[in-house]
């Protein structure tokens, strides 16, 4: 993957820089603290204490480098909550790029993710079980009411306009559980209005540092 390159974000942690879409992986503002802020805070404990949960079930639209899961995955030990966590990606990393990021000391950890089988279910942990999956949002089949919290995290949509079109939010609209909470970094007036007109509940929150904006909705 010679068009990948690996960058240094401004809070020290690694992100990867997609030189044929000239776009990142996270936020050049910090790429742990990005990910902390829009998926961990907002999205999967938001989840967690708004109410007594025993399980949650996680959809990810980008596995990417990882962090999001790796970061999902302490959580799940630091509250002893199971998370099965599926995750969609194209285009996976090679060893060779995903072995030089520096998100963790829990190196073993971050490896099991990323070595683990494809097109199945892992346990990772006792309480985190992975189903990384080799397919495009276009052609996965995410069934009817399956998951409690979307991740969605794939290229801006100025570069991957596919990924962010009407019939891909009402395809993840309906994957989702009465309840379920859908976190993203974006804020384009666009997704909101589409995301409001699949019945979704959206909030405009503060942004992780160097973003004004972030989207959160909720399926009533």
């Amino acid at each position: 993957m010679s068009e990948i390159k690996v960058i240094i974000t401004a809070d020290g942690s690694h992100s990867l820089l997609n030189e044929a879409l000239d776009e990142t992986y996270h936020s050049r503002h910090g790429a742990v603290q990005e990910s902390e802020y829009v998926f961990i805070e907002k999205g999967v404990k938001f989840f967690i204490d708004s109410g007594q949960k025993e399980s949650v079930s996680i959809l990810e639209i980008g596995f990417g480098t990882g962090l999001n899961a790796l970061l999902t995955a302490n959580i799940s030990e630091k509250k002893k909550i199971n998370i099965g966590y599926s995750t969609l990606e194209t285009f996976p990393l090679t060893e060779e790029i995903w072995s030089r990021l520096n998100y963790s000391t829990e190196k073993l950890l971050f490896n099991k993710l990323h070595s683990s089988a494809w097109n199945k279910w892992v346990e990772i942990t006792s309480n985190f079980k992975l189903f990384k999956r080799e397919e495009s949002l276009q052609t996965a089949n995410l069934g009817s009411q399956q998951f409690d919290l979307i991740y969605f995290d794939a290229f801006a949509p100025n570069k991957q306009p596919e990924m962010w079109e009407h019939a891909m939010l009402e395809k993840i609209e309906q994957s989702m559980k009465s309840g379920a909470v859908f976190v993203t970094y974006c804020a384009k007036g666009q997704l909101k209005r589409d995301l409001k007109s699949l019945g979704l509940v959206v909030e405009s929150l503060s942004g992780p540092p160097g973003k004004r904006e972030m989207v959160r909705a909720i399926k009533i």
